[in-house]
């Protein structure tokens, strides 16, 4: 069965602290174990809100990787494009916590993922897609995996299937200039750009959320969505900005929010809504995944986000 989207990237599986302790990490700590990774986390969102999903990637014969090709047959996530490479180990990441802050430590030097190439991409799987989903973490691993994502856009381009493009700059991955270069290149290839405000002010320069939208909308997107967290959401589409009102909930863990949202928003504009309604699904379903731990146990199903839409029906007492 052809998928609606194709994500390619690095899937990781997540250690997360239970609690939240004076030190970031202690003797003693408990940690659950999750999954993540932002084009998976992506993909799992987008097949839980309704679109058929696929994955690119590679992951190796441990069990980590294991867990991961599990994850994804359990949500229903097209596996047939992920390699399983002999040997490999598949990347991990811890999140500990402290009163003041989140903290993330990565093990994914080397994985399987930074080694995807060009021939990794499935050329046909991607002119029978909708959308294609490309994030900067993807670019930023490895340069074959940023070659892959390339090479992916154009092929993508070439047959008319859609772009969505994340930035998802993370600092301690590559430098700025680097990032600057690649990202920007990458928002003139994609039709639905997806950044957000911290890392749209990093790689413009800019400050003001209006002004940061401005400088990706004039790269080309025809839909730009600046996300700002508890903020909101800032919404680009022929030549009107709106803004996309935050759906209050009490966050415990922010993980995998920003790919929820991206997740959401593509697998409402491919059933047909419009931009504006299918920002405002996304943020209640990005919101939503905050009120638990980890990336992707909290990702709500389509049935959970369309009741807390306006309109939505009101339960009988």
């Amino acid at each position: 069965m052809d998928n609606d989207i194709l994500a390619i990237g690095e899937p990781l599986l997540e250690f997360n602290a239970r609690a939240e302790g004076r030190e970031p990490v202690a003797p003693g700590d408990d940690f659950a174990v999750g999954y993540g990774g932002d084009s998976s986390n992506f993909a799992v969102a987008a097949q839980r809100s309704g679109a058929r999903t696929g994955y690119v990637t590679r992951i190796g014969d441990d069990d980590f990787g294991d867990a991961l090709l599990r994850l994804w047959q359990r949500e229903g996530v097209g596996t047939e494009h992920v390699v399983r490479e002999a040997g490999g180990r598949t990347g991990i990441y811890f999140i500990s916590r402290t009163p003041a802050a989140s903290r993330f430590t990565y093990y994914r030097a080397d994985s399987p993922a930074s080694r995807l190439t060009p021939a990794d991409v499935p050329a046909e799987a991607i002119a029978r897609a909708r959308m294609l989903h490309v994030t900067g973490i993807t670019q930023a691993i490895g340069p074959s995996a940023c070659d892959a994502a390339f090479h992916a856009m154009e092929l993508a381009r070439g047959s008319g299937t859609l772009i969505g493009y994340d930035p998802n700059y993370r600092p301690a991955l590559w430098p700025v200039e680097r990032a600057r270069a690649v990202v920007m290149r990458s928002i003139e290839l994609c039709d639905v750009a997806l950044p957000n405000l911290e890392e749209g002010r990093l790689l413009t320069g800019l400050h003001e959320p209006e002004e940061v939208l401005d400088a990706f909308v004039r790269r080309g997107p025809g839909i730009v969505v600046l996300k700002m967290g508890d903020q909101g959401a800032l919404l680009a589409h022929e030549g009107t900005v709106t803004r996309i009102p935050p759906h209050p909930v009490r966050a415990v863990d922010p993980s995998g929010a920003g790919d929820t949202f991206d997740g959401a928003f593509a697998a409402r504009l491919l059933e047909g809504a419009v931009p504006l309604e299918a920002a405002r699904y996304a943020a209640v379903a990005a919101a939503l995944t905050t009120t638990g731990p980890g990336a992707v146990l909290p990702i709500p199903h389509r049935a959970a986000v369309d009741a807390l839409l306006p309109g939505a029906p009101t339960p009988a007492p």
